[in-house]
């Protein structure tokens, strides 16, 4: 088997995700090194267990390293497009979490630095590579639901993010919706042309002191005809609740929350079935391991990332669009946004 070796920039909690991912799902990918300023014992430790040779606290180690072919850009999200840029110049591919970038020149940037370089790019919208979202996908390009009408979204967190975390994230739009617009596309089958966004404080007084929603529905028109929902929340009391649905002309496919187990229990009282997964990690884990390998599969054998730096800036075209939108109180056309 061919195999490449990586370095991981960034080993906060999304770095530790995918570095426990790759050691254990994706035999393609040898973490050489992982570097992070800021690195605490905790994740030291966690590496160490993992069996990564080199913990560094500059990522020059990484970018001067020649043995190592890749990277994957965990940082915080204010730096994705600064590491990924220095990465392509180093000659690296690029695998950079999501988003790339809240400014959409920026983005465009990092596109252009993989382009000169002539290196992959690929964006972390993993919920294109989970099972459950995937198998909607497929039935839709097999045909099966005929032409697409709609396409409904519901993605809702366990619990709000720190308010910290909320200051620099962007917004509900940037930071947790950019899924569901990278999702949007990928089922209709088809670019957004209009946005319309409506948002609220219902969970959290302090994120909307933030500046920020924890609750938003928006609207998408598609190029193709088609229509689209997404609804957001941060907080759901149940748990990590994620479903998707598509219908067409000739029919309807969606899927359901994952849970840890599929077993009911049906007795005098009611019937009870498994509570949803708590946190993004555990529902999400295939996801990320397939996500790694497909970048993996794109370096060695050459081909085009399947998620590709453009998609990363469809999608943030779309958040500020969407945030256009909830400031105006109005629909808000993709052309609006460049």
């Amino acid at each position: 088997m061919d195999t490449i070796k990586i370095g991981i920039i960034g080993a906060g909690r999304i770095g530790r995700v995918h570095a426990e991912n790759i050691v254990r799902f994706v035999p393609e990918m040898e973490i050489k090194t992982v570097a992070d300023p800021y690195m605490g014992e905790e994740a030291a430790e966690l590496l160490r267990r993992l069996g990564v040779p080199n913990i560094a606290g500059d990522a020059d180690a990484i970018l001067t390293d020649p043995e190592i072919r890749a990277v994957v850009v965990c940082s915080p999200t204010d730096l994705h497009a600064e590491y990924a840029i220095r990465s392509a110049r180093a000659g690296k591919d690029v695998f950079v979490e999501k988003p790339v970038d809240y400014r959409i020149e920026r983005v465009k940037e990092v596109i252009d630095a993989a382009k000169k370089a002539g290196v992959k790019l690929q964006v972390g919208f993993n919920r294109r590579f989970d099972h459950n979202h995937r198998a909607v996908y497929e039935a839709v390009q097999a045909g099966k639901v005929g032409r697409v009408n709609l396409v409904k979204i519901s993605s809702r967190d366990p619990e709000p993010p720190s308010i910290g975390y909320v200051r620099v994230s962007g917004g509900i739009f940037y930071d947790m919706m950019i899924h569901d617009f990278d999702m949007a596309r990928f089922l209709a089958g088809s670019e957004v042309a209009e946005v319309f966004a409506y948002g609220g404080v219902l969970v959290d007084p302090a994120i909307g002191e933030a500046g920020d929603v924890d609750t938003a529905v928006v609207t998408l028109k598609f190029d193709n005809g088609a229509m689209g929902v997404i609804d957001n929340s941060r907080r759901a009391v149940y748990g990590y609740d994620q479903r998707v649905e598509v219908f067409g002309s000739e029919g309807a496919v969606m899927d359901v929350n994952d849970t840890p187990d599929n077993a009911v229990f049906y007795g005098a009282d009611g019937t009870v079935s498994g509570t949803c997964y708590k946190v993004m990690w555990d529902r999400y884990t295939g996801a990320f391991a397939a996500e790694q390998r497909a970048f993996a599969d794109a370096v060695i054998n050459n081909t085009e990332p399947q998620v590709t730096g453009e998609d990363g800036l469809r999608s943030i075209l779309i958040a500020a669009a969407a945030a256009k939108s909830l400031r105006e109180g109005r629909p808000v056309g993709m052309s609006e946004v460049g």
